[in-house]
């Protein structure tokens, strides 16, 4: 792990260093069962509530600790990355949907919802992706009809990280047929008439993430589990999207550093032609290559999350770092799978888990090109310019 001066206070390693006592404990010996059934066991996140990992900036009211410092969301991401399973999606429960109660949800509804989040007893996961609609969320169908005391829900959702543990799940649902941009946010909770869940659906990587496919047939969702006005959900999305992008980002580089640490390790140690294969010049030219991005990466990441500290985060910066870092991400974990020789390729190695790992990050909170997208409009270009 490099020695550079980071962004860290020394409140901060002491926290760090609770994280890797509790990963390593509660997470580290469960990884390899977790991977195997494609989900981790929910009562991880119980323990984690107990530890105060969870919902640390709500206020004490709710169950947090009223610290709103992204760095300790940080070290989560990096330790548990590093000594657990980069699938243990905590910090999507905490961080990603929990704040959408916060910003939206009445008394009523955060004083019913949020300390049971905070404790790990109620885990959240957010529904937006359909099939065939991807990154497109202005061509979702799932739909909600005013009835009286309520809404009926009607349609279907997939890749739901979080899917099969959730106890609470946020859909994305249209409102009103006439009005294209009109959505809602509903909250559909456990056990309500006609929510089902589908598939553990198999993926590439992250085995230990559970994802499904979530079904909705005529349920009904009292008003008392709408969040905030029902047609006004895409702009409610986009008020988190630069967080989720710089989360994205913190994962890629924290993923990357790993991995180089993991091939620093094996080089030193394995031999070919009578000596350690980090003496090839190529082996320690292109670590070193690797190991000069990943400083300068994660010191523009660090920056920005202070600047995310100070409210100054902008959506385009976020999408530069969110593509920035995930295509780091993915090329230094291919020649890291390379250095490896033959063990890249087995499945014992780590690096192997890795790889396959890394891909989708270039996929999830927004495509590259959806990034590019965002990048180029605040540069002033459109596809159709006068």
């Amino acid at each position: 792990m490099s020695t550079r001066r980071r962004i860290f206070e020394a409140e901060h390693e002491l926290f760090r260093e609770s994280v890797v006592r509790f990963i390593q404990k509660e997470v580290t010996p469960q990884v390899e069962a977790w991977r195997a059934a494609g989900c981790c066991d929910r009562s991880v996140f119980e323990v984690a509530g107990a530890q105060g990992l969870l919902l640390m900036w709500a206020d004490e009211a709710y169950g947090g600790a009223g610290v709103a410092d992204f760095r300790f969301e940080q070290i989560v991401y990096e330790e548990m990355i590093r000594h657990g399973d980069i699938g243990v999606y905590l910090t999507l429960h905490s961080r990603l949907v929990a704040p959408y109660i916060a910003r939206l949800g009445n008394d009523e509804q955060k004083a019913r919802l949020l300390p049971e989040a905070a404790r790990g007893q109620r885990i959240l996961a957010i529904a937006m992706t359909e099939p065939g609609t991807g990154s497109d969320l202005a061509g979702i169908r799932t739909h909600a009809r005013k009835v009286e005391g309520g809404w009926r829900l009607n349609g279907a959702k997939t890749y739901i990280s979080n899917g099969i543990n959730a106890d609470t799940v946020i859909v994305v649902a249209r409102t009103d047929p006439q009005q294209p941009r009109a959505f809602g946010l509903f909250v559909v909770e456990r056990g309500m008439a006609g929510f089902e869940r589908g598939r553990r659906l198999k993926k590439l990587g992250l085995d230990a993430q559970d994802t499904a496919e979530l079904f909705f047939d005529q349920v009904f969702v009292p008003d008392a589990n709408l969040l905030g006005e029902p047609d006004k959900a895409l702009a409610y999305l986009a008020e988190g999207l630069a967080e989720e992008r710089l989360l994205s980002a913190c994962q890629s580089i924290a993923h990357a550093q790993v991995a180089l640490d993991v091939t620093l390790d094996y080089v030193k140690e394995r031999r070919a032609f009578g000596r350690p294969v980090g003496a090839f010049q190529n082996t320690r030219f292109v670590l070193a290559r690797k190991h000069a991005e990943l400083d300068a990466m994660q010191s523009w990441i660090d920056v920005l999350v202070m600047e995310h500290n100070d409210g100054r985060l902008d959506a385009a910066t976020a999408a530069s770092a969110k593509l920035l870092t995930s295509e780091l991400e993915c090329r230094l974990i291919d020649e890291c799978l390379q250095l490896h020789g033959g063990a890249g390729y087995m499945e014992e190695y780590r690096i192997s888990r890795m790889y396959r790992d890394a891909r989708v990050s270039r996929i999830f909170a927004g495509t590259s090109e959806i990034m590019l997208e965002i990048i180029a409009r605040s540069l002033g270009l459109r596809e159709h310019m006068d």
